[in-house]
């Protein structure tokens, strides 16, 4: 299986429902290291495994609607905790989206898999991984 994966951030404020995140239920912010990985078992007629160019792209542009947002005050997020593993597939199902509205060109119609890591700091991140 080849895989290519490409890098960025996106900055969120949020808080948290639940005793188990003691601290963190109030209001804070967040920098996330953002990467995707595309994943493919052959590569396409130019040798590539998706366009690196358009891959980029099309991540700034499924990050843009979160970025420097509160994730509090968005509808879709009402009544979520909206948890590094939570963000990472909300993220994956964007990224799956474009994916589909053919928005990585012809490479992206022979990926098979994908997945999104999203790194908290230098000790932790979480990741949601699945068949496209």
């Amino acid at each position: 299986m080849y895989s290519l994966t490409v890098r960025d951030h996106v900055m969120i404020a949020h808080s948290f429902n639940g005793q188990i995140f003691g601290p963190a239920q109030k209001l804070h912010g967040a920098t996330y290291i953002v990467d995707v990985t595309f994943k493919r078992p052959e590569l396409d007629q130019d040798d590539l495994i998706v366009d690196i160019g358009l891959a980029s792209q099309t991540l700034s542009e499924v990050l843009s609607d979160i970025n420097m947002q509160n994730l509090d005050e968005i509808e879709e997020f009402k009544g979520r905790n909206t948890t590094t593993e939570f963000m990472a597939r909300v993220i994956f199902d964007r990224m799956a989206a474009s994916i589909e509205a053919d928005q990585l060109g012809e490479t992206g119609k022979g990926l098979t898999a994908l997945s999104v890591t999203l790194h908290e700091s230098h000790i932790a991140w979480a990741s949601y991984e699945g068949s496209l």
